[in-house]
């Protein structure tokens, strides 16, 4: 099924609002969505409706948060989430990290307690749109081994960072730490489509095709994304004082809890640097020499971060709007709620 943007978006904005949160933070959280399932990135949009609302519903996100903001320094403060719903504890705290890098030339912003805040990218790309440089960091549930180990103790620990250039282009590299992240895996799933082996692993930590089998997932190039993740649950946990490693709370273990995870977004100013004019300039003048480059045997060209992501963008609204599985699609446009799915399942929602 094809959607308009607003379609799409007001399809989901009304099921979590019907599950009970404001028409406000349902807003931000389907705007978010729509971002990124836009762009090509299907496992952090409309599939996760479902799952927030029957979260929502059971109790398991604040819908009338007490926000809370500490600034610890000049360059550094705390947004305390009261479990409110992620997506919107992210922008709040991005939008104070935006005003303290203004201020201050740089900002290192925590948000703690706070419930799954799907594609990162999207709050890095605030502070790119503002003339800033960004990189966020994100702590999730253990669902990959370490280098080495036979059992999960970190999450798929996701990396942002965005840019601005001296044109209407913005780099915006969003990446899990594992060789994919269990949102493709889900899409995936919902397709009935099977899994690259060099996704994840079984029970014996052999490498698997059928995404029902899969176990655990894998750090991207083996030791080196080991310790991205490691850096990551550092950042986004352990300096925040909310639980980390295997202690991060499981997603779907049980719905009427929250999650208390952690985030941290680290905002400059180039304009303190080389000066904002020069830097975007330059910015420019990567992505096109990045472009140039003779693109090999089996590439049509090489693209700068995120120039795929507005490609993908562009096609589906050329092509009659969003692509949404059936399925979803028939569930958005339902008076169901959810259909006790997730509460009380396993860390792949098993």
């Amino acid at each position: 099924m094809k959607l308009s943007r607003e379609e799409l978006k007001g399809l989901m904005k009304n099921k979590m609002m019907r599950a009970g949160l404001c028409e406000e933070h349902a807003d931000t959280t389907a705007e978010i969505l729509t971002w990124s399932h836009e762009r090509g990135y299907a496992s952090h949009g409309a599939v996760r409706v479902e799952y927030y609302s029957e979260r929502i519903y059971k109790g398991g996100i604040t819908t009338k948060p007490n926000f809370t903001w500490k600034e610890t320094g000049p360059c550094s403060g705390i947004f305390d989430g009261d479990n409110g719903v992620g997506y919107v504890v992210a922008v709040e705290g991005m939008k104070k990290a935006i005003e303290m890098a203004k201020k201050n030339g740089v900002a290192v912003v925590g948000m703690s307690n706070m419930s799954h805040s799907g594609s990162i990218g999207y709050y890095a790309e605030m502070a790119a749109k503002e003339d800033l440089v960004a990189i966020t960091f994100c702590q999730s549930d253990p669902m990959a081994v370490p280098f080495g180990g036979t059992e999960p103790y970190y999450g798929t620990n996701p990396i942002s960072f965005a840019a601005p250039t001296a044109d209407d282009r913005r780099v915006v590299f969003d990446m899990a730490t594992t060789v994919q992240a269990w949102g493709k895996i889900l899409d995936k799933k919902s397709k009935n489509e099977s899994i690259p082996p060099s996704w994840a692993v079984d029970e014996k930590g052999q490498p698997v095709t059928d995404p029902n089998l899969v176990n655990a997932l894998v750090p991207i190039a083996g030791a080196k994304g080991y310790g991205l993740m490691m850096m990551v649950d550092v950042f986004a946990g352990v300096l925040l004082g909310v639980p980390f490693g295997k202690h991060v709370s499981s997603m779907y273990h049980d719905l009427s809890k929250g999650r208390e995870l952690g985030q941290m977004h680290i905002v400059i100013d180039p304009d303190r640097f080389i000066g904002i004019e020069e830097f975007k300039k330059r910015m420019s003048q990567v992505c096109d020499e990045l472009g140039e480059i003779p693109a090999a045997e089996g590439y049509g060209k090489v693209y700068y971060p995120g120039e795929r992501a507005i490609l993908r963008r562009e096609k589906a609204y050329a092509q009659g709007g969003i692509e949404v599985v059936d399925e979803i699609y028939e569930y958005l446009k339902s008076d169901d709620i959810h259909y006790d799915r997730y509460d009380h399942k396993n860390r792949f929602a098993e």
